[in-house]
């Protein structure tokens, strides 16, 4: 049994001895910004805190001097890409804006091996001894037999590159909870999933990411800032978090991208749910055979055959309350 208590949330005593961390957005897009919270808190207790992010932007644009390796350059404030949307360079101007170390790390979009290949160049680039995967949304906990598995490309991806560097501390952070519904997850399934990941000692609880405190309010700024430089494709998912974090609850919409859905902004939407990352990635019943991907198409042309030959999935449920 692990030694945890409730005066220390366990994810930060899975961090306690790391010198320094690297906080990666799993699924792509603004996932990255899930990440900032927690990086405020790691850097106030005098760690070395480090962002990236697996990229949706076309990254040809990006100056060779700006690639640290083979799919995986170090976006700055002012590195070429495009205009309308690149969100690791809006971070990293945010980042630069903030008086913090303006460098974030964009992942080529590729398949398990390369991935896995770009991550060891950026932890031997800065000599990383923990990483955090963080999820924007709950599709990243999800195992492979239940009715909707959301969108796991990306996070899957992530999920078995990062979970083949055995050599340092892994951890996954899910923020988001409920958002994932509008791409069919049951989070009646997220929740059971998390009570098996207990049973084996894996989960490492919930924390509420609050707006009068100071990673909640950097993360707010970040957020706001995003959306302000990214006004054609702001973020649905981080929109809501933020409205959850500041107290809405309901059908809140910050931005009409979701124009013509129903929201449910809530508390359980601000919170870090966070989990052994080597044990979650036992769970995912396709994930071996994503070992061999080079390419992102690969990746989803393995999950789709896992999902129309699997036995029946799991059932949705209600969370009857």
């Amino acid at each position: 049994m692990p030694s945890f208590r409730l005066a220390e949330p366990p994810l930060f005593t899975r961090l306690r001895d790391a010198g320094t961390v690297l906080i990666a957005g799993a699924g792509g897009g603004f996932d990255v910004y899930g990440g900032i919270p927690l990086a405020v808190a790691l850097a106030d207790m005098g760690k070395s805190v480090h962002l990236a992010n697996l990229s949706f932007t076309d990254l040809r644009r990006v100056a060779m001097e700006d690639w640290l390796a083979p799919g995986v350059a170090a976006i700055h404030p002012d590195s070429a890409g495009p205009d309308e949307y690149f969100p690791e360079r809006t971070l990293a101007r945010w980042l630069d804006r903030t008086g913090r170390e303006p460098t974030v790390y964009a992942f080529h979009k590729s398949g398990v091996r390369p991935l896995r290949s770009a991550y060891r160049e950026v932890i031997d680039h800065l000599g990383a001894d923990a990483i955090v995967l963080v999820d924007g949304g709950t599709d990243i906990l999800l195992r492979g037999d239940e009715a909707g598995l959301g969108t796991p490309q990306e996070d899957m991806t992530s999920l078995g590159a990062v979970a083949g560097l055995e050599d340092i501390v892994r951890v996954v952070v899910s923020v988001g909870f409920g958002i994932d519904a509008y791409h069919g997850v049951c989070h009646a399934h997220v929740l059971e999933n998390l009570a098996a990941l207990q049973r084996d000692d894996a989960f490492l609880g919930a924390l509420s990411i609050l707006p009068g405190s100071p990673e909640g309010a950097a993360y707010l700024d970040a957020v706001e800032h995003a959306i302000a430089e990214t006004p054609l494709r702001p973020s649905i998912v981080h929109s809501q978090i933020a409205d959850a974090v500041r107290g809405g609850f309901g059908d809140l919409h910050t931005t009409d991208r979701t124009t013509g859905t129903t929201l449910f902004v809530n508390p359980l939407m601000a919170m870090y749910l966070a989990v052994d990352l080597p044990a979650l990635a036992r769970t995912v019943e396709y994930l071996p055979f994503l070992e061999p991907t080079d390419h992102a198409y690969q990746v989803a042309q393995i999950i789709e055959a896992h999902m129309t030959s699997r036995p029946t999935p799991r059932p949705p449920g209600r969370i009857p309350h």
